[in-house]
């Protein structure tokens, strides 16, 4: 019977951590907060040979810049620790022990040889172990253990069938004759991955796992240790895998990002973790933008898929965009400030103007550069910019519309924005214009792309008059010339 929930992430220190990893963390998160419970950091050390170096600390850093903080961990203790599972491996042999006397386990010596013997005889390249040593008596068991022989400790997979329910999935049955007699305790004296999550999960009373659909077919090994244990076995709750759009489970090894480097790239954060709950859990109405506390509120396993989720870095784009919008502005312009001053060298710029400017027209931070690369050097461009039907615009009268420009911006004394615009639009009133037969080829003669981040009559004031005119020349030449050429 469960009355407090506690959930862990327990990650390997093998490398960074991608969105898939991420995800675990935070479904393991918010089953734990929107219940009460506590979340747990546990890593797991076992597998000594594929350890990173300095991984552990990674795995601290990202799950602080998610903002998932846990109530017990390495690094700040708790009632159930070590949480380090090397530094708990005095404990793994004799629960493995209690099974080898409960009938539920057993000791295998045989050799490496033996055994990749036994996996060459095996049927299309598929083989499960003999229980060779299973048919040893007490007294040989005693005689090689008295010796110092090299063991393992192997599962006994009893006969029959084992059912266990997932949250996700269901009511699942195996036949128990699917199942391989598992290794518990490696030769080493460490316990497999497999084994000590059972016992660990036991120990620190956990009430909720959540781990990847591949670890389907391992849950049946898992429930029979628990039975011949005793224990309660906890709640499964199964995710389906994170792809990419080739249909592909990211992973370290096909090129999937750290969360450090999508923060680098200028994602923000809780865009990150707003994003990746979305990937396999539906919120119970249409809404897509949520806090991490507004996540806590609502989250439910009934929102769980059963069908795998598409990485799109489009949508998470689209999803950075909306929090930037929302942002504070003083908060935002901390994230811009470093980008603004090393994309634009011009002086007199105001750069907190521009960072306004770029707010509502980006989807991430490092976007900026490509918006503003115009204010101080002014793109080489074709001149079908200045084409544009809505606009009413063709190179011949654009060229007409600039020269127009260049003289009303001569005489122009007030050389604001509110001035420009508005003195431009009773400029085209004047010659029976629409207005803007007059400010696109402006914007254009400015800017040289057909995208800024603010109008015409803004470009002016942002650039200033001379700059502003020199550009008109340069639009003018580049006009006259084609006319030339025709």
């Amino acid at each position: 019977m469960i009355t407090t929930v506690r959930t862990r992430y327990a990650p390997s220190p093998t490398g960074f951590m991608h969105v898939g990893n991420l995800r675990t963390a935070i479904y393991e998160y918010l089953i734990a907060k929107s219940n009460g419970g506590s979340f747990i950091l546990r890593i797991e050390d076992t597998d000594q040979t594929r350890q990173v170096e300095g991984a552990v600390e990674v795995i601290y850093d990202t799950l602080k810049i998610a903002g998932l903080n846990h109530d017990e961990g390495p690094d700040i203790g708790g009632a159930y620790g070590p949480y380090i599972q090397s530094h708990r491996k005095t404990g793994y042999l004799e629960y493995a022990k209690q099974l080898v006397d409960k009938g539920a386990a057993y000791y295998c010596f045989c050799d490496k040889e033996r055994l990749e013997e036994l996996h060459r005889d095996g049927k299309e390249g598929i083989s499960k172990y003999d229980r060779h040593c299973l048919r040893l008596s007490k007294e040989e068991i005693k005689a090689k253990l008295e010796s110092g022989a090299p063991f393992v400790i192997r599962q006994l997979i009893p006969e029959g069938k084992t059912t266990f329910k997932d949250e996700v999935f269901g009511e699942i049955t195996v036949d128990n004759k699917e199942l391989e007699d598992q290794v518990l305790i490696k030769s080493d004296g460490l316990p497999t991955y497999n084994f000590a999550n059972v016992v660990d999960d036991h120990l620190m009373e956990i009430t909720h796992v959540v781990r990847g659909t591949e670890y389907l077919s391992s849950t049946p090994k898992y429930n029979l240790l628990y039975e011949a244990f005793g224990w309660e076995i906890p709640v499964y709750i199964h995710v389906t895998a994170v792809t990419n759009e080739s249909g592909e489970k990211i992973s370290k090894r096909k090129g999937a990002e750290s969360i450090q480097q999508l923060v680098e790239k200028g994602y923000i954060p809780e865009a990150i973790v707003n994003y990746t709950t979305l990937l396999g859990w539906a919120p119970p109405d249409n809404r897509e933008i949520f806090s991490l506390s507004e996540l806590c509120d609502i989250f439910t396993l009934k929102g769980l898929s059963k069908s795998p989720s598409v990485f799109d870095y489009q949508k998470l784009k689209w999803m950075n965009g909306e929090y930037l919008k929302k942002m504070d502005f003083d908060e935002y312009y901390k994230l811009a400030e470093p980008v603004l001053k090393q994309s634009i060298k011009t002086a007199g710029i105001d750069l907190r103007h521009i960072g306004e400017l770029c707010k509502t027209r980006i989807e991430f931070i490092r976007q900026i550069p490509s918006i503003i690369d115009f204010i101080d050097e002014l793109p080489d461009y074709d001149i079908e910019m200045y084409t544009n039907k809505k606009m009413k615009t063709t190179s011949e009268n654009s060229l007409d519309a600039l020269k127009l420009l260049t003289d009303f911006l001569s005489a122009q004394e007030d050389f604001t924005n509110d001035a420009i615009y508005a003195d431009t639009v009773k400029l085209a009133e004047e010659k029976g214009l629409k207005s803007s037969q007059l400010l696109w080829p402006l914007r254009t003669a400015l800017s040289g792309k057909q995208a800024t981040p603010c109008g015409a009559s803004e470009l002016c004031a942002l650039l200033g008059k001379t700059e502003s005119l020199r550009r008109l020349e340069i639009g003018i030449a580049k006009l006259e010339s084609a006319q030339v050429e025709k």
